[in-house]
């Protein structure tokens, strides 16, 4: 047994160590407890005792030999690792900076909300699924009205009406119905539309609207709040106009207009060659609409406005096709450089 014991210290000292995978090979070889050191413990018991006092001995000295050098390979092989890895060559190319930008949608969403927000407006939200009285009825819609129909309105069920909300109005009505005034509110979101899709429109798109109900609230309020917000946004040299308009949940009722910001007022596919780009509709929450919402058209009077995220970040990038938002092409979203902090 001795003369097994010498061959095997032998094996030990002429293992060669390099790498991890060496020092794993070490440990199995000769230390596990299938290694050989460990077997040839397991053969004393068939020693004499005067045997195993000679041979213990040596075994013992094999083992904390074959320790020894199995945890000084583990320091050199940790060692050489951490200086490799530390190692650096400044002659590569740098690595390139990926960091995310948001995008366009996201970064006009966010100023617009902090534009509102300066005016004392929260952000309030709601479903995308609706039903026909939040999203038609409790607005004031007749029952005739083109956006009940399925050529205007993506329905999910019928009798009763399930639908994809087509503006973001469904999110005031429940805010009405939840909250007593005063009201003053946002409303983002995404909203759909059976149209067909082309530089200016999409079959689903964002929103902004806007909600402030309280006791003498007038059209004036509606008027320098939103020439407040169209200066902010486009700048203080832009123009501004109001026209008078139809909508079934306000009345009186206007669509803001601003100077075409990509053309300068002269003229381009975006503004129809007009030089003025609608931006807005708006007017004074509808006495009906008021009552469906439980409010006293007679106590309070409120004003509500709606505009499409798309619309402002064609102007304000001055991008001159809303489908690029959706079409998820990096070389198009990386031009908006503020990044996620």
């Amino acid at each position: 047994m001795e003369e097994i014991i010498k061959k095997i210290k032998t094996e030990v000292e002429t293992f060669v160590i390099e790498n991890a995978n060496h020092v794993e090979e070490f440990r199995l070889k000769f230390i596990s407890k299938k290694g050989l050191v460990t077997e040839l413990f397991e053969q004393l018991k068939h020693l004499t005792k005067e045997e195993k006092q000679k041979v213990g001995k040596i075994l013992n000295e094999l083992k904390q030999f074959a320790e020894a050098k199995f945890t000084e390979a583990q320091t050199n092989v940790a060692a050489s690792h951490k200086k490799n890895s530390q190692a650096i060559d400044f002659t590569l190319p740098p690595v390139p900076d990926k960091t995310g930008n948001l995008h366009p949608l996201t970064l006009t969403r966010n100023r617009i909300i902090e534009i509102f927000e300066r005016l004392g407006f929260s952000v309030a939200d709601g479903p995308e699924i609706e039903d026909d009285w939040h999203n038609f009825s409790a607005l004031n819609f007749p029952p005739n009205h083109p956006a009940r129909e399925m050529q205007d309105t993506f329905f999910i069920e019928k009798n009763p009406e399930i639908l994809l909300r087509t503006h973001t109005s469904n999110v005031q009505v429940r805010l009405m119905n939840q909250q007593k005034p005063p009201i003053r509110a946002i409303m983002p979101g995404r909203v759909y539309r059976n149209e067909a899709i082309s530089a200016r429109a999409h079959c689903f798109f964002h929103q902004v609207e806007g909600l402030y109900v309280d006791k003498n609230v007038g059209f004036a309020d509606l008027k320098q709040t939103l020439y407040h917000f169209a200066k902010e946004m486009y700048g203080h040299d832009t123009k501004i106009r109001f026209r008078p308009s139809y909508f079934p949940f306000t009345e009186p009722s206007a669509e803001i207009d601003i100077s075409c910001l990509i053309c300068k007022g002269k003229g381009c596919n975006v503004c129809k060659h007009t030089g003025w780009v609608e931006i807005a509709g708006s007017g004074m929450v509808h006495p009906n609409v008021l009552r469906n919402c439980g409010i006293d058209p007679e106590e309070y009077t409120g004003f509500a406005f709606g505009m499409g995220i798309e619309r402002v970040t064609m102007l304000r990038y001055q991008v001159n096709d809303l489908r690029l938002y959706s079409e998820n092409d990096i070389r198009f979203l990386k031009q908006f450089k503020t990044v996620v902090s």
